[in-house]
């Protein structure tokens, strides 16, 4: 077993070596290394700390964020470092985080190598910086530069880590054989402690804390956080530090706080499937296909290009696929245009991606991905063609929806090899991607398709087939009490606002308008047969679609639009009504609770029922896909989590509320409570209890 920390010696300065793979976290066995360590360190001219592997620190342990506080012991290590009577030069490279970030700041001096990132990033996991981070940085960069480092979370490179104060220099080269040669060149320590804090204005404060009440609604940590760094200007370090000490224990406590780091785990679990070990090989995947050159084909070769996989693009007629690969370059010099890019990485990845006519261009591939609109017959089609010419071993996918997998696979002769790969629109924007697997589908294309998301920078959620899979089936009923409550006189933006305020990026009607208003229409109308015999059952859509609304396409649709400014329109309130007086739907107030609590329990009553079918693996599998793909906030945890947030119980409660509310026979139809959530109130237990249940009898 490789030694957490080792002394070197490079003549009169000392060189302590932390190896904790496989990035380096500081826990509990490597702050008492470092401890006994510097106890034992007989006084040399200098110190380097340095990480061995691909980082420096990469930040503290998460995982001790479920037991005891532990701020005490990064205190007084690192209260030990900066006290340390021989100048200590930290070493960094790589991806600098949080509690990473903060064992530099208590180092007198800090270099790193070229692309080192620096952040930190607590407030995404709703807490503060709690390792020294709100004290020490404020010395180095001033109170404004902090708060804006925090409260950004984003990573910083070593140019802006040097305007902000706390990087000295960057070393070219070797870099332990340069912090070496900076110490030796080093006469005395140079503490963060010693220096002071100019204090900053109210007013600046009060600007900060409104742009994070925007930027971060009903979250408490970065408000916080700014009290904390304004604190540094008053308060002696060590004083500074027991308060910082004081809030993170309170935020760690906090609904919000246990909520992001429960999405933080959950999205690292996904990749975890029963049954399909590191023993499953991986197939190889060097070139990958693309049939259908429209957004969504055009938005997944982007994400190929990206990755550095050679792409081919095709599509059905010339004209059609020159649009499409004129849209990926557009897309490209919007990147550059933003500074996400420059003209030579466009071109780079321009040339990865080509286009064609011909099935026959695909045929080497490793995976091909269908990505032509919803027609199962197209879909099939295409699927009987790429088995006639895809070389054994390819990875067949389609990246429908809605549609049964299962069917499109009967199309070819090696059904093992099928597998849905959803991506989300933008699809080389959105983060998730929900891998389908159907009864044929082979365990080491399921790996493959699991472990290719990490290079297209995705994260997959595996699911079962059945209509919408996990996310869209679990829409269906949060978007149909929407649709419904319009129709009974509320007002799209009394439910899109509502919905905003309690957390969702977007409202649900707003969205059905970005998306276009026809792409709902044709879904229902093509899947009828799969809804109940609700005569209301998403009339709301098909009421403004007849009369020519189709969302932000044509400007008008839920509401008016000018640009992307979303403006109340009293003729699609007028056209609502319209339809509601024809089907006879009775007309009332909604106020904020309704609203919320129609949208949102339906959702988790599905999401109960998806769990008791196998579809998802794991009740977090579907908090990935709502926090990934559909802006559920992930300060809310996603609404499996949220539901435990409530109590099993009270979602209950409010699902026979509305069976009994909404009368017959629309309550018996959209508000039977899930049978598993029936039994696990009635027994008294949590869906933690009902998954190590289920484990134990597989």
């Amino acid at each position: 077993m490789t030694q957490l920390v080792e002394l070197g010696r490079e003549g009169d300065v000392a060189v302590l070596t932390v190896s904790n793979p496989p990035v380096n976290t500081i826990n509990a066995a490597v702050r008492a290394a470092l401890a006994g360590a510097l106890k034992d360190l007989g006084p040399p001219k200098a110190l380097v700390l340095r990480c061995e592997g691909n980082t420096f620190f990469s930040g503290a342990d998460i995982g001790e964020f479920s037991g005891p506080p532990q701020e005490e012991a990064y205190r007084r290590l690192f209260n030990a470092i900066e006290a340390a009577p021989f100048p200590v030069v930290a070493a960094m490279h790589g991806t600098v985080m949080g509690g990473g970030l903060e064992i530099a700041l208590a180092c007198h001096y800090r270099v790193a190598a070229p692309g080192t990132r620096f952040g930190l990033p607590e407030v995404t996991l709703g807490i503060i910086p709690g390792a020294g981070g709100t004290q020490r940085m404020p010395r180095l960069a001033g109170i404004e530069q902090t708060l804006e480092l925090v409260l950004g979370a984003r990573p910083v490179d070593t140019a802006r880590a040097i305007e902000l104060g706390f990087l000295d220099q960057v070393v070219e080269g070797d870099l332990r054989a340069g912090a070496v040669a900076f110490a030796r060149g080093l006469s005395a320590p140079r503490r963060t402690a010693d220096r002071k804090v100019d204090a900053v204005s109210e007013a600046v404060l009060e600007s900060f804390r409104e742009k994070a009440r925007k930027q971060h609604r009903n979250q408490p940590a970065p408000l916080i956080a700014i009290e904390a760094i304004a604190a540094s200007a008053r308060l002696p370090l060590a004083e500074g530090l027991e308060h910082e000490t004081k809030l993170v224990n309170e935020l760690k406590a906090t609904t919000e706080s246990k909520a992001l780091v429960h999405v933080f785990f959950a999205e690292r679990e996904t990749r975890k499937i029963p049954g399909i070990g590191a023993k499953v090989k991986l197939r190889p995947v060097t070139r990958a296909g693309i049939v259908g050159a429209g957004t969504m084909g055009g938005g997944i070769a982007i994400c190929f290009a990206n990755a550095g996989i050679p792409v081919t693009v095709i599509d059905a007629n010339e004209a059609g696929l020159q649009k499409g690969l004129a849209v990926v370059a557009q897309t490209y010099d919007g990147m550059i245009k933003r500074g996400r890019l420059t003209e030579g990485e466009k071109a780079q990845r321009m040339a990865l991606i080509q286009g064609s006519l011909d099935y026959d261009s695909i045929k080497d591939a490793d995976v091909v991905i269908e990505a032509v609109f919803e027609s199962p017959a197209l879909k099939k089609e295409i699927f009987r063609k790429l088995d006639a010419v895809m070389k054994p071993g390819a990875v067949l996918a389609t990246n429908t929806s809605t549609l049964d997998i299962e069917d499109l696979a009967a199309a070819v002769k090696r059904p093992q090899d099928v597998i849905g790969l959803h991506f989300f629109s933008p699809a080389n924007v959105m983060p998730l991607l929900e891998v389908v697997r159907t009864k044929d589908t082979a365990p080491d294309v399921i790996r493959t398709a699991l472990d290719l998301a990490r290079p297209l920078r995705k994260t997959p959620v595996l699911a079962k087939v059945c209509y919408g899979f996990i996310g869209n089936r679990m829409m269906e009923g949060y978007a149909r009490e929407a649709e419904r409550m319009v129709l009974e006189g509320a007002t799209p933006r009394a439910v899109d606002s509502t919905l905003e305020r309690w957390g969702m990026a977007m409202g649900i009607l707003a969205v059905f308008d970005m998306a276009g208003i026809g792409v709902g229409v044709s879904v229902h109308q093509s899947n009828a047969d799969k809804y109940p015999p609700d005569p209301t059952y998403y009339q709301a859509d098909f009421a403004l679609y007849e009369a020519g609304r189709e969302g932000q396409k044509n400007g008008k649709g839920y509401y008016r639009y000018e640009g992307r400014e979303r403006i109340d329109d009293p003729e699609a309130i007028a056209i609502l009504a319209a339809r509601a007086r024809e089907l006879g739907v009775p007309q009332r107030p909604h106020g904020e609770t309704e609203v919320l609590e129609r949208c949102l329990y339906p959702l988790m009553n599905v999401g109960f029922r998806i769990l008791e079918e196998g579809v998802a693996v794991r009740a977090s599998d579907i908090d990935v896909v709502w926090t990934s793909g559909y802006g559920f906030p992930r300060y809310r945890g996603g609404p499996m989590f949220y539901a435990e947030t409530v109590g099993l119980p009270k979602v209950l409660e409010v699902m026979l509320k509305y069976k009994a509310a909404l009368g017959e026979p629309y309550g018996s139809m959209h508000w039977q409570p899930a049978p598993l959530l029936e039994r696990l109130v009635r027994e008294g237990k949590s869906l933690a209890d009902w998954e190590q249940e289920r484990s134990r009898r597989d």
